[in-house]
């Protein structure tokens, strides 16, 4: 039962945008597909969650988590057999347990934190807090960005990921994400 919760292995590298909500996440995985000529994972959390909002004006709660995750690792396992050298991910598991905890008083799911922990990625690229907010129907928290992009780097650290910081405006922060994926994949 368990499976759908892991990752597949794969010989690609694989890259996780992580951060706070409203930080340019998914403008760069998009810029970052396009520029290595592969496929992204969209984050699952966001077509469920507006899904449940627009049929139950409901907000996400502690036992929605476990279906984002399995729709999540689905859209990840399918998109690394169709990416070329890497494969950009808006999210990841490790991103979802951020929220259950930060969310939901310091509590994770077992099965979720287990796997949020196993599945394993070349690079985090943390997104700072420094481009505008962007209001939608899913986004609360504008007065706690700091807070929220803090908790993010705290995780990061505490869980031995390989990530860097990126800051400024978009142009800026492709650059420095571009150049980072470089240096792995001559590796690779």
């Amino acid at each position: 039962m368990e499976e759908k919760y892991k990752q597949q292995p794969s010989n690609i590298l694989k890259v996780v945008l992580f951060g706070p909500e409203s930080t340019g996440k998914t403008t760069l995985s998009e810029q970052l597909a396009r520029h290595y000529h592969t496929v992204w994972v969209p984050e699952y959390a966001r077509e469920y969650l507006q899904d449940k909002w627009n049929n139950e004006r409901k907000t996400c709660e502690p036992h929605d988590l476990l279906p984002i995750a399995e729709g999540q690792m689905k859209l990840e396992n399918e998109l690394a057999k169709k990416a070329t050298n890497v494969l950009i991910c808006d999210t990841d598991l490790l991103e979802t347990k951020v929220y259950s905890e930060a969310y939901y008083v310091g509590h994770c799911d077992p099965i979720l934190e287990k796997h949020a922990l196993e599945n394993q990625y070349d690079l985090y690229l943390l997104t700072y807090i420094d481009v505008p907010w962007i209001g939608d129907d899913l986004r609360d928290k504008p007065n706690k960005r700091e807070y929220m992009f803090n908790f993010f780097k705290e995780t990061l650290e505490r869980n031995n990921r390989k990530f860097i910081t990126l800051k400024g405006d978009k142009k800026n922060r492709l650059k420095t994400a571009v150049e980072q994926i470089d240096k792995l994949l001559e590796k690779k």
